[in-house]
């Protein structure tokens, strides 16, 4: 039996097949729905159009239906929500919490040049807030971006210490499930991100956010190397008046050249040949017990005793 009190979610992106380390997430997210008596749904984010490889949605369906990763309710999919992100947009522009913004990734970088900030591999520079309401607005007469204005934002996010996630002193703090406390100041980190790009395309952050609210996601669990998000999107749920669920950001899977694999990696599509072997690869890469055989028609039998393991790893009990 189901409760009402936990629903979760797997949200992958159809830029390709599912891999080794999508599995690990999928997993993950399925057992501990399960482990709680919860809802498991399965969102497929497909905002991002340019990037996304037709027929991929419905390929990943078919590769969880073969793991007997199966969501209780029919899948979503971000493509069809434009309405609900409009919306969301229009409550923060009517707040003061969003603005528009022509500037170029040369803009910035140029920006940060001048000053002498050099940039770090594989993390964006921050957004110095250029143009903000109240430093002129946008720059140039050009196609205009969205942007969260993440110091008003601290400003008026939740200071207590009770509360899921509170701030101190414009720093952000709040708990993950596996790795304990985190803190983080967005403005300074981050600054100002992205909420709809200048093509029109939605932007991820705002997506995930918005859907995670309509869809009563209580629980988010996915892998860790989607962790640095997470202040982004607290953040932007207070914005919004929105709850903030718990997090778990699992392990991840690493390649041979010890980068994690991914599809901008190339990581191979996952071998369904012998689904229980591939599911017992993500069991172990969870630190659950490997099952006794590659047989298909031990899946549930296997996917029980993971759940029954699951409630007893240091995570289960929130």
């Amino acid at each position: 039996m189901k409760t009402s009190s936990y629903t979760g979610r797997f949200a992958p992106s159809p830029t390709g097949l599912l891999h080794a380390g999508s599995l690990v997430a999928a997993l993950a997210s399925w057992l501990d729905a399960r482990a709680h008596q919860g809802r498991w749904l399965v969102r497929i984010e497909d905002v991002d159009a340019p990037r996304c490889i037709p027929g991929a949605g419905q390929a990943i369906l078919r590769q969880l239906a073969t793991c007997q990763l199966l969501p209780d309710e029919e899948p979503a999919w971000q493509s069809r929500r434009g309405a609900l992100y409009a919306r969301a947009l229009a409550q923060l522009e009517r707040a003061g919490l969003a603005y528009p913004c022509s500037c170029t990734r040369k803009d910035i970088a140029s920006w940060h040049a001048a000053r002498g900030h050099a940039p770090v591999r594989g993390q964006a520079l921050p957004y110095p807030g250029l143009c903000r309401p109240e430093r002129g607005g946008p720059r140039a007469q050009a196609p205009c971006a969205w942007r969260l204005h993440t110091l008003r934002c601290e400003q008026k996010a939740p200071a207590e210490p009770n509360a899921r996630a509170f701030m101190v002193n414009g720093v952000l703090h709040w708990h993950d499930r596996r790795l304990g406390a985190q803190q983080q100041s967005v403005s300074d980190a981050v600054g100002d991100f992205i909420l709809r790009r200048a093509d029109g395309l939605w932007a991820y952050q705002l997506a995930v956010v918005v859907d995670d609210a309509a869809q009563g996601i209580t629980h988010v669990v996915r892998g860790a190397d989607l962790a640095d998000n997470t202040p982004r999107q607290i953040l932007l749920q207070s914005a919004l008046g929105a709850p903030t669920p718990l997090y778990l950001h699992t392990p991840l899977v690493l390649a041979a050249n010890g980068e994690k694999l991914s599809k901008q990696n190339h990581a191979a599509p996952l071998d369904l040949s012998s689904p229980m072997r591939a599911l017992n690869a993500a069991a172990q890469a969870l630190g659950l017990p490997a099952h006794n055989t590659d047989d298909a028609d031990s899946i549930p039998g296997a996917l029980a005793a993971w759940v029954r393991a699951w409630r007893q790893m240091d995570w289960a009990a929130t």
